[in-house]
C-alpha cells in the first residue's frame, strides 16, 4: 500500500531544505528549480507567455529569490510582451536579474495596471501573524491595482501562515499555487486551502525519503491512489462472507431512518451482510426499507453473537438511562471493533471511559467533540488537528473529527487531512451514512484499519461532492451520497494523484 502524502510545516521543510543541501544538492539549484516549476506551469497555463505582461512582486529572501530566478527564466525563455520585477523590502540579490537585462523597480508604476499575469514572491510559509510594513502594502497593491490580471503565488499567496489553516491578516487573492515538495499545512487545512487557486505540488530535487519516511512527520494528506486499491474489483470466486458481517445498533422511536441509513450505507459500501439491531417499536419500520436488512431486535442481538465482524452503534438511539449503560458496557468491554456516533458519543460524554477492549472508532462532529473533550467549540475548531490528536492518543482510540477537512486521528499521534467534502452534505443522517461505510469499509479489510477508515471518509465526501455537482448544493439529502457511491469508486478508481 502506498501513504498518505506527508503534510509538513515550515520548520519541517526547513529541515528537508537544509538536508537536501548537505546532501550535495546546492540551493542555488533548489531555487533554479523552484523557479523551473512555476515556469513551466505559467507556460502550460498562460500560452503564449509572449503575449502576457508581467509583473513579478518579490519580498525579501528565499521568496524574493524565487521571484528574480523565474522573472529570468521567463525573460530569456518567452521574452514577454512587459516584464516588469517589483522589489517590495529589503532586495534580493540582484545580480542575475541585471545580467540578462533586467531592471527592478521599487515601486508599483501606473503602466504596471495592463498587466495580463501577477507572480506573488513576497511572502513565504514561515510568516507568523498577519503581514506588516511592505509586504502589506505589495499584498493589497497584487489585490486591487491590477484588474485584467491573474496572479499566481510562488510556495503559498502572501500573507497566509505556512503552518495553520487559519487567516492571520491580508493575503493575496490567489488564482494558482505552485508550491515545492511536498504541501504544508496551509495547503491542507481550511479555511487556507480553500484559498490557493489551482494547487501544484512540484518536485524540485529534495529526495522524497527525507520527508516521507521520516516518522517524526505524523500529519498527512488522503489522496485516491492511498485508498483506491480497497476498491478494486473483487477476486471472481467471492462470496458474501468474505466481505464481512456487519451490526449497526440503531435507532428507537421516531428514528428509524438513522438505523435504516446506516444499514443501507454498510450494504452499498460493499459489506456482505448487515443486521440492525434496533428496538421493537421500529423494527417493522427499518425492515421495509430494504429487503438486503436484516434486522434483529435489541435486547435480543445482545451480547453480541461472535459471527459478527464489526459493530456500529450510535444512529438515533438516544440517551436514556437503559441505553447509557448499554453503550458503555459494549464501548468498554466488547472485543469486536467498533464504531461510535452520534447518540452513542453522546453517551460516553462525560463518563470515565478510558481504554477500551477493541479497536475503537469515533466519529465526533464539533459539538460532539466539545461534550467529549470538554472544551468549547471555538476551542475544538481553533486548533482541530491537535484536539483529535489529543483525543486519540489520551484514550487509545481513533477520531473521525468530521466538518470541513474531516481528520483522522491515530492513537500513534498521526493525523490524516481528508481533502473531499461538501457544503450539501450539511444535513441531517449524512453522518449516519458515514457510521456504516466506516463499519463496512472495515469489516472487509480487517488488516488494514487505517486505510479502510480513509477509503470510507474520503468516498463519502466524494460522493458528497459529486452529488453537490449533478443536484446543486441545496437539494441534496443524506441517500443522494449513496446514489453516487459508484461515481465516486469509479474516479477514485481511475483518476491519477492530482499532487
Amino acid at each position: 500500500m502506498l501513504k498518505p502524502r506527508k503534510v509538513l510545516t515550515a520548520a519541517q521543510m526547513s529541515a528537508v531544505d537544509r538536508a537536501t543541501i548537505d546532501a550535495g544538492i546546492p540551493s542555488i539549484i533548489l531555487m533554479e528549480n523552484a523557479a523551473h516549476a512555476c515556469v513551466e506551469y505559467i507556460a502550460e497555463k498562460f500560452s503564449p507567455v509572449s503575449r502576457q505582461r508581467i509583473v513579478v512582486v518579490c519580498g525579501k529572501g528565499n521568496n524574493g529569490g524565487d521571484g528574480i530566478a523565474i522573472a529570468r527564466q521567463l525573460h530569456v525563455r518567452f521574452e514577454p510582451a512587459e516584464m516588469w520585477v517589483v522589489i517590495a523590502g529589503a532586495p534580493p540579490d540582484l545580480t542575475m536579474l541585471h545580467a540578462c537585462g533586467l531592471q527592478e523597480y521599487l515601486d508599483f508604476a501606473p503602466e504596471m495596471r495592463s498587466a495580463t499575469l501577477v507572480i506573488d514572491a513576497v511572502l513565504g510559509t514561515g510568516l507568523r501573524g498577519p503581514a506588516t510594513g511592505d509586504a502589506l502594502n505589495a499584498i493589497g497593491h497584487i489585490n486591487r491595482s491590477f484588474p485584467y490580471a491573474k496572479v499566481l503565488a510562488v510556495d503559498i499567496p502572501s500573507g497566509l501562515s505556512g503552518d495553520t489553516g487559519a487567516i492571520p491578516g491580508e493575503y493575496v487573492h490567489a488564482d494558482a499555487t505552485v508550491t515545492f515538495t511536498a504541501p504544508k499545512v496551509c495547503h491542507a487545512m481550511a479555511p487556507a486551502a480553500n484559498l490557493m487557486g489551482d494547487l501544484r505540488i512540484a518536485p524540485i530535487g529534495s529526495p522524497r525519503a527525507l520527508y516521507e519516511d521520516d516518522e517524526k512527520i505524523k500529519l498527512a494528506l488522503i489522496a485516491p491512489p492511498i485508498v483506491a486499491p480497497l476498491f478494486a474489483p473483487r477476486v471472481r470466486d467471492s462470496n458474501k462472507g468474505k466481505y464481512g458481517h456487519v451490526l449497526l445498533i440503531a435507532g428507537s422511536r421516531g428514528k428509524s431512518g438513522a438505523a435504516a441509513m446506516s444499514g443501507l450505507a454498510a450494504l452499498r459500501a460493499g459489506a456482505g451482510l448487515v443486521t440492525v439491531g434496533c428496538p421493537d417499536a421500529v423494527l417493522d419500520s427499518v425492515a421495509a426499507h430494504a429487503p438486503e436488512l436484516m434486522v434483529d431486535r435489541l435486547p435480543d442481538v445482545l451480547p453480541v453473537p461472535g459471527h459478527f465482524s464489526v459493530v456500529g452503534m450510535g444512529p438515533g438511539i438516544g440517551t436514556s438511562d437503559a441505553t447509557r449503560a448499554m453503550v458503555l458496557e459494549l464501548f468498554q468491554n466488547l472485543k469486536k471493533p467498533m464504531v461510535v456516533d452520534a447518540d452513542a458519543l453522546n453517551c460516553i460524554a462525560g463518563q470515565p471511559w478510558g481504554h477500551a477492549a477493541g479497536f475503537r472508532v469515533l466519529t465526533p462532529h464539533p459539538g460532539e467533540m466539545s461534550r467529549l473533550m470538554g472544551r468549547t467549540i471555538a476551542e475544538i475548531q481553533s486548533d482541530r488537528i491537535d484536539a483529535a490528536r489529543s483525543l486519540a492518543t489520551d484514550r487509545g482510540v481513533v477520531i473521525v473529527l468530521k466538518g470541513e477537512r474531516t481528520l483522522i486521528a491515530f492513537p500513534d499521534g498521526r493525523v490524516w487531512i481528508n481533502p473531499t467534502g461538501s457544503p450539501a452534505m450539511a444535513t441531517g443522517g449524512t453522518g449516519d451514512i458515514l457510521t456504516g461505510m466506516i463499519a463496512a469499509l472495515l469489516a472487509q479489510f480487517p488488516a488494514m484499519p487505517d486505510f479502510a477508515i480513509a477509503a470510507a471518509v474520503y468516498l463519502h465526501g466524494l460522493a458528497g461532492e459529486i452529488a453537490a455537482r449533478h443536484l446543486e448544493e441545496q437539494p441534496v439529502i443524506a441517500t443522494d451520497l449513496l446514489r453516487f457511491l459508484p461515481e465516486g469508486i469509479r474516479a477514485i478508481t481511475n483518476v491519477p494523484d492530482p499532487l
